[in-house]
């Protein structure tokens, strides 16, 4: 049998005709989204590991999404920032 590809499929992936200034503004978003939950949840990871008093065990789950959350904002906001730059996905078909 044939292997299929996404080009096989006509509609598969429909694509709209977004104007330049929607990509930048939307990258700008997510920048500023990126810094300040990068830097808000590093505040939260410094502030518990400095404190002995926040080291109680409910607040393990805030430092747990706090360090998820840390993550996630310095992982894929330059990602996606790069990505509305340069107006498509940069990282190939295979990516």
């Amino acid at each position: 049998p044939q292997k299929m590809t996404v080009q096989d499929v006509p509609g598969a992936f429909p694509t709209v005709d977004v104007p330049d200034h929607a990509h930048y503004t939307i990258g700008i978003v997510i920048l500023i989204v990126g810094i300040t939950g990068s830097l808000g949840n590093f505040l939260v990871i410094y502030a518990f590991c400095r404190s002995r008093s926040l080291q109680t065990p409910a607040n393990i789950f805030i430092i747990n999404l706090a360090i998820s959350d840390f993550l996630m904002s310095i992982t894929q906001s330059p990602v996606f920032f790069t990505n509305s730059l340069h107006k498509r996905w940069i990282f190939g078909e295979k990516g």
